[in-house]
């Protein structure tokens, strides 16, 4: 009898061990900009990694402004364990809030949010394009690569009066 009870305590308590070490919720393991942190240069992209792989639908991140404003383009692309989401670029300075809504298989959702501050630059400058004293060199089609071309074409043309004769020299023996 007491060797029944014992097995149907250490079958309980390895089956709950089972059960618990499978049902880990996803976490978050990295992200990018990093949260807390002060950015001078505008991201392209907020990048979010889990622990554990995500689906690829029903995810969501966004990116918001100081003002409240949405950053984010709207493309998030999700690859094994990295959610990515496009930024516009970022022009104003102040804390911006990315928020997001990840789903793994046989999970629960991961829900939360994380800020990051960003300085932009005084003067965003677009260098302006140079006019070059010499002619820019157009490549086009040279006398070599004719004569290659029509070589192969003539290649070609003997292949298909060689096979046609095969063929009906093969029809013919019938």
């Amino acid at each position: 009898m007491k060797a029944q009870r014992l097995f149907v305590i250490g079958a309980l308590s390895l089956l709950a061990t089972l059960t618990f070490t499978g049902a880990s919720a996803n976490s978050l393991v990295a992200t990018n900009p990093v949260g807390g942190s002060a950015v001078t240069t505008s991201p392209s992209a907020v990048t979010i990694t889990t622990e554990v792989p995500l689906i690829d639908m029903g995810n969501s991140i966004t990116v918001t402004d100081p003002s409240g404003s949405r950053v984010d383009d709207g493309t998030l692309a999700i690859n094994g364990v990295n959610a990515v989401i496009g930024l516009k670029p970022l022009v104003t300075s102040g804390v911006y809030k990315v928020s997001y809504v990840l789903l793994a298989e046989n999970d629960v959702p991961l829900e939360g949010s994380y800020t990051f501050n960003f300085s932009a630059p005084s003067v965003i400058e677009t260098p302006a394009p140079s006019p070059s004293d010499s002619p820019a060199k157009v490549s086009g089609n040279n006398v070599v690569t004719g004569i290659f071309v029509i070589a192969l074409l003539l290649v070609a043309i003997a292949v298909l009066i060689a096979l046609s004769l095969y063929a009906r020299k093969l029809y013919n023996e019938r």
